[in-house]
């Protein structure tokens, strides 16, 4: 079996990494299947991108279509008209995306108008939010995807809701665990750590990227003024995204606890969140590893896709204003959190379970 593997952005590198390392596994094994990883070049920040094949061990791409940026179509579409390209010089039995970019969503179209079958990793997750990209890219992946591999049942049953045989659709679990899982005991403290005083749950993390969030300068920095305001005497590292960076500019925000990084890399990134007192973010993603690592998380967003980290882990949706932000902080600090827990199959097993089913299918 040879299998194409797509990596688009940031958080594609952290899922594709166990995957690799479970089809090696196999190779070794004796089973017939190789893979080509196709990076797309969605992400070309060095510290969005090239650090995370570096620390992951994920090996050098085979293609990289260099893509970068511009709006949602152009982006889609040079990804489209470059990964055809690479898929006739390099014909495969299989795609197999993962997430919701913009990648995922562009190869999995072209590999199905080329009558090759893709295997869609984190499928049936839904916000319910059509003012997301990224929830377009879920619903059209999905609809025309073969095999479905799931992060929960209530991605299974969103699946089954919009008549997808049940044969193709596997829980498994989640790959980003797994990742988590495989590098834990060799995360590291960033070089700005002991400079600006940081120790075990004296700081906060945040997180901002979504264009709610962001992209209105006075709301952003309305936001960062009242988030500074409100954690009184605990610092907050903010790894600053630079579309986000770019907005703010050369602004004096006079912030007292709010500390400007760059971006980091997955190591030193998640060992800010292992040892943080809480973590505000905008992003999916990291509300699973807080779940799984027992970490406070208030997610300034309307929806989610991901809400088993609200009913079994330590997430709190907290809507994009800086007063319900506040109100549900506060409550926290008065409360506790109201639990804390680990949804089933995030065992750090997933990957091996989506590359024997994927071998079963041959």
């Amino acid at each position: 079996m040879k299998i194409t593997i797509i990596a688009g952005a940031r958080p594609n590198f952290i899922k594709i990494a166990p995957i690799i390392k479970a089809i090696e596994k196999k190779q070794n094994e004796g089973s017939q299947i190789s893979f080509r990883l196709v990076h797309t070049g969605q992400h070309y920040d060095k510290n969005l991108s090239d650090t995370f094949f570096e620390e992951l061990g994920i090996p050098q791409p085979n293609s990289n279509l260099d893509v970068k940026s511009g709006s949602q179509a152009v982006q889609t579409g040079a990804i489209m008209v470059a990964f055809e390209n690479e898929l006739i010089q390099n014909p495969c039995d299989l795609v197999l995306v993962v997430g919701d970019v913009n990648s995922t969503m562009a190869c999995t179209i072209v590999a199905k108008k080329m009558n090759i079958k893709v295997a869609h990793v984190e499928a049936g997750i839904r916000s319910g939010d059509m003012t997301m990209p990224e929830e377009i890219n879920r619903m059209v992946t999905d609809s025309i995807t073969d095999y479905f591999f799931t992060t929960s049942t209530s991605a299974s049953d969103n699946l089954l809701k919009q008549n997808v045989n049940s044969s193709n659709i596997h829980f498994v679990g989640n790959v980003m665990i797994d990742t988590l899982y495989q590098n834990l005991n060799r995360i590291s403290a960033p070089g700005f750590w002991d400079k600006n005083g940081l120790s075990f749950q004296n700081y906060m993390v945040l997180t901002l990227h979504r264009p709610s969030n962001v992209d209105e300068e006075q709301s952003l920095i309305r936001l960062l003024q009242g988030i500074d305001s409100m954690v009184e005497d605990k610092k907050v590292i903010f790894p600053i995204h630079p579309r986000t960076k770019a907005i703010l500019g050369e602004i004096d925000l006079k912030l007292k606890n709010i500390i400007f990084v760059e971006p980091q890399s997955y190591l030193n990134f998640m060992f800010l969140i292992k040892n943080s007192f809480a973590v505000i973010t905008d992003s999916g993603g990291i509300s699973e590893e807080t779940t799984v690592l027992g970490i406070p998380c208030f997610t300034m967003r309307t929806t989610t896709e991901r809400p088993e980290t609200i009913a079994i882990g330590t997430n709190n949706l907290v809507g994009i204003s800086i007063e319900n932000l506040t109100l549900e902080f506060l409550k926290f600090l008065k409360n506790g959190l109201a639990q804390k827990g680990i949804p089933e199959l995030w065992d750090g097993k997933a990957s091996d379970r989506i590359i024997s089913i994927l071998l079963s299918k041959k």
